[in-house]
Parts: structure tokens; sequence; C-alpha cells
């Protein structure tokens, strides 16, 4: 069963933490979202595999995109 990391807020992806392949633990961070000239930290709340990742550095995000999947 795969989980989707969405975006809490629309923003621009600054800085990408893991690469596919990625095994992550519950609570560690993927990546950072700028909004509002503030960086939001971006964590998982599932551990799994990184199987996709959907943005890259400088894109715009609209809220509840789809950032990150898990498997």
């Amino acid at each position: 069963m795969s989980k989707e990391i969405l975006a809490p807020m629309p923003g621009k992806i600054i800085e990408i933490l893991v690469k596919e392949g990625d095994q992550v633990e519950e609570d560690q961070e993927l990546l950072v979202l700028e909004a509002m000239k503030m960086e939001n930290v971006i964590a998982t709340e599932h551990s799994g595999k990184v199987a996709e990742i959907k943005v890259k550095v400088d894109d715009t995000v609209n809220t509840n995109q789809v950032l990150i999947v898990l498997k």
C-alpha cells in the first residue's frame, strides 16, 4: 500500500532531502517547502521506501499536491 506525501500549503520546493529508493522512518524530513518567505520542513508520518519523487527543486506546488510517494 502506498502513502502520498502532500503539500500542506502552496509554495516553492527549495530542497529535497531524500532520493528514490531511500528507506525512511516515521518523522524523517523529506523536503523543504518555502511559503510566505518561511522554510517549512515536510516530514513523513509513515515509514517506508521512497517510490517516486514527483517534484524537483524550484517547482511551485499547490495545496494538497502530491510531492512524494512511499511504498
